[in-house]
């Protein structure tokens, strides 16, 4: 028996994989009512990597680059099919084999899909460790690997949640509202020029 990363319950990892392919640089809402209407005709791998790729294009959209996304999830469906029996596997080394797949997307289905300990680094969670100079890294890959050898393993899974909520809210891209974050006398804002 599994167990889960912070008492998570893992949904589906197909479902985990494709709908994280299908939010690439869209919103949430859009992402989440395409993934409805595709997982509604095409629930599994085999069914959709049967799916004419028009069709896929169709339920998709409007997710952003939906024409290539719609290629890349029937290849990637295909490929499970044919070498994994359909199923997903719960390896990051072995996601990062598939196309358009990166370090986010994998461990995103690692502790999203299967419940296993991951840390999911997008643009905020890098951004926000450097400005607190916890990590002092270039790029999310080098941050992911730096928090993994220095962040609490129980941390891992909420980390990434806490932080994207923060990102989006407080401590913004463009001008972070400082003046109302309850760490501001203790962030060393590395980095911050501008501010509210």
């Amino acid at each position: 028996m599994t167990k889960y990363a912070d008492d998570i319950r893992p949904r589906s990892p197909f479902h985990v994989l494709i709908s994280c392919l299908l939010s690439l640089r869209t919103k949430d809402a859009a992402t989440a009512m395409a993934s409805e209407r595709l997982f509604a005709v095409a629930d599994d791998p085999q069914t959709l990597a049967r799916t004419p790729v028009e069709k896929i294009e169709n339920l998709i959209y409007p997710v952003g680059f939906y024409r290539n996304k719609a290629r890349t999830v029937v290849e990637i469906s295909q490929a499970l099919v044919e070498k994994y029996g359909g199923e997903v596997p719960p390896d990051i080394d072995e996601l990062l084999t598939f196309r358009g797949v990166g370090r986010k997307t994998a461990n995103l289905v690692v502790t999203e899909g299967f419940g296993l300990p991951g840390i999911c680094v997008d643009t905020h969670v890098h951004r926000i460790c450097n400005i607190w100079g916890y990590v002092h890294t270039k790029t999310p890959e080098e941050t992911e690997y730096a928090l993994r050898d220095k962040l609490a393993r129980r941390y891992w899974v909420s980390f990434n949640k806490l932080l994207v909520t923060f990102g989006q809210n407080l401590c913004k891209p463009v001008s972070p509202v400082c003046s109302t974050c309850p760490i501001y006398g203790m962030c060393p804002g590395i980095g911050v020029k501008k501010w509210r």
